[in-house]
């Protein structure tokens, strides 16, 4: 079998040899034209040529070539307690980091205390019998049966709805994507807020900061601070004024309070409160990000962005997905997931490319590098939406895979289907057209124009 399995083997060295060679030379040359023909500091410049979704791929594809596991003595995330840095970039190891939880542990307990004034969400423990508790009773009122019954028909809705009364011209973010994730925080979740803009601008202001603000702003800090506080006040009074009521009803929140009153351990109302608002930071940010993003890829591709219109026009649900999670493996939210190391451990031992890393080394575990692994995924520069779902690693993997990865799977396509089967889809005339973050790390506007 395996002398089958040689050619393949070969051919697949063949182009991680060929795709590093190719981005290095690639990289050099956009490095030397932003140095002599570009405006500002050289060093934006570069930062932004390397930050860029192309610039980070070509990155990658070096790396995954010369030193796949790379570990320096700098220490680049100051949110979060480390003693330097590594990168992983091979799929099979970036699989391997985020599957050994005893050796390389989330970090992001300190910062989720914070926002609870106290107490730690799941998303940040390790493989405890609190984590288990926790994970366990949220699965029992966030229910996969959901998806098909009540979120997608809703997303469905929505989406055709503010897409009809869009004529011709929609702010993705602002009209579709940020007010549908949070239609369904009420819906769905049970939580509405005071009003929709507060929602998103809590939600939005905590995934920043517990998730991205790897060089601890002083100035989010404060923000983060004050949306806690009120989130927290907010939803402790909600949940005493749901009970209070009497009221009955089959979301969420509700199926929370019926766990509680049924004597389910660990559900008191500061518990509910905690685990809904992680919940809830973690579904409306990076639903409309994502769905975004997408779309951002897709119009910078006209045959990719014709073949997800002909599928949605025809009703095509798999299809239209298919398009949007390849977009996203092009523009993932995240590039990289990162974990520190609990104690010296190993990355790829027993290989060439083997790597020690010490005891509180943070660990970048490049996801947008496993989805371009040449030795793992066929033809990875290529655009196809008939890949395995396994290909994706859109929202981490292992212990902590996104909570919410089976809402995802079914939000996403039905958020930007009615938009995708308009006719003459395409991006709204000068800036207004490409994304704008004003000074956020999420998309805030893009305008696209339609026909029909």
């Amino acid at each position: 079998m395996w002398l089958l399995n040689l050619p393949v083997m070969l051919w697949r060295r063949l182009l991680l040899v060929g795709e590093g060679l190719g981005a290095a030379l690639l990289l050099a040359g956009e490095a030397a034209a932003a140095i002599s023909r570009g405006s500002g500091p050289v060093g934006a410049r570069l930062a932004a040529l390397f930050a860029s979704p192309v610039g980070q791929r070509r990155v990658f594809a070096v790396l995954r070539l010369v030193q796949p596991n790379l570990r320096f003595g700098t220490v680049l995330v100051a949110a979060y307690a480390n003693s330097g840095t590594a990168i992983v970039t091979r799929r099979d190891d970036v699989i391997d980091v985020l599957s050994r939880d005893d050796d390389f542990g989330v970090v992001y307990g300190p910062r989720m205390k914070a926002i609870t004034d106290g107490e730690n969400f799941f998303l940040g423990m390790q493989d405890t019998p609190r984590y288990t508790r926790d994970v366990s009773a949220m699965r029992l009122v966030v229910r996969r049966e959901d998806v098909p019954a009540v979120v997608a028909p809703f997303v469905a809705r929505e989406a055709l709805s503010r897409v009809a009364a869009a004529g011709g011209r929609i702010d993705v973010p602002q009209a579709l994507t940020l007010p549908v994730a949070a239609g369904l925080l009420d819906h769905y979740f049970g939580t509405p807020g005071p009003s929709r803009a507060e929602m998103v601008d809590w939600t939005t202001t905590l995934f920043w900061y517990l998730f991205l603000d790897l060089q601890a702003d002083p100035a989010l800090d404060a923000k983060a601070a004050s949306a806690a506080a009120s989130f927290r006040d907010w939803l402790g009074g909600h949940i005493a004024a749901r009970k209070a009521s009497g009221e009955t009803r089959d979301d969420v929140l509700g199926r929370c309070l019926a766990l509680q009153a049924s004597g389910t351990p660990g559900l008191d109302d500061r518990a509910i409160r905690d685990n809904l608002i992680g919940l809830l930071i973690g579904e409306l940010p990076t639903t409309s990000a994502a769905a975004t993003l997408a779309l951002d890829e897709l119009l910078d591709r006209p045959a990719a962005l014709a073949g997800a219109q002909k599928a949605a026009r025809a009703g095509d649900d798999d299809g239209v997905a298919g398009h949007v999670f390849e977009a996203l493996r092009f523009r993932p939210l995240n590039p990289v997931i990162y974990r520190r190391a609990m104690r010296d451990a190993t990355v790829a031992g027993g290989t060439l490319r083997a790597r020690r890393i010490p005891e509180g080394t943070m660990v970048f575990a490049a996801n947008l590098s496993a989805m371009f692994d040449p030795l793992a995924v066929p033809q990875p520069g290529r655009f196809r939406i008939d890949r395995p779902w396994d290909t994706y690693m859109l929202w981490g993997h292992g212990l902590h895979l996104c909570f919410g990865a089976h809402l995802n799977r079914a939000t996403l396509p039905g958020l930007l289907k009615p938009l995708l089967a308009r006719r003459s889809l395409r991006r709204a005339e000068g800036p207004r057209g490409r994304i704008d973050q004003q000074g956020t790390p999420f998309p805030v506007h893009l305008e696209v124009m339609f026909e029909g």
